[in-house]
């Protein structure tokens, strides 16, 4: 269901390498939701860092819409640096999982998987 991988960088490295290589691999970083900093002040306090970037590519997208617009529902995906135990980490829900509720075709079996393996390759390398 997780693709987590340890980051030897620092959270802040992490979030500033991870754009590029979205962009380098064919996708586009759509927003940035910074969970820590959306909690700063409030009656939530986080003792680690969060930041959640919405990635999106169109060709896969167009595919995914094509198949059935019910799967708009598991869009954009989301790519995730977070720290815990003060290590960085990076990892995404796999679009497998998310979309397993669908019925599967060998159509979409194949993009989902398409799609899983741009996602893992842009953590890896951002890693």
């Amino acid at each position: 269901m997780f693709y987590i991988v340890e980051s030897s960088k620092s959270f802040y490295e992490a979030t500033f390498d991870l754009a590029p290589v979205v962009q380098r691999l064919g996708f586009a970083v759509l927003k940035i939701h910074d969970l820590g900093e959306a909690q700063h002040g409030k009656a939530i306090e986080l003792d680690d860092e969060c930041q959640v970037f919405e990635v999106s590519n169109d060709r896969l997208t167009g595919k995914l819409l094509a198949i059935d617009m019910r799967l708009s529902l598991g869009l954009p995906w989301r790519i995730s640096v977070f720290t815990e135990n003060g290590a960085t980490k990076i990892g995404l829900l796999r679009p497998g999982c998310l979309l397993a509720g669908f019925a599967q075709t060998a159509e979409l079996a194949r993009l989902t998987l398409e799609i899983e393996e741009k996602l893992v390759q842009i953590v890896d390398e951002a890693r």
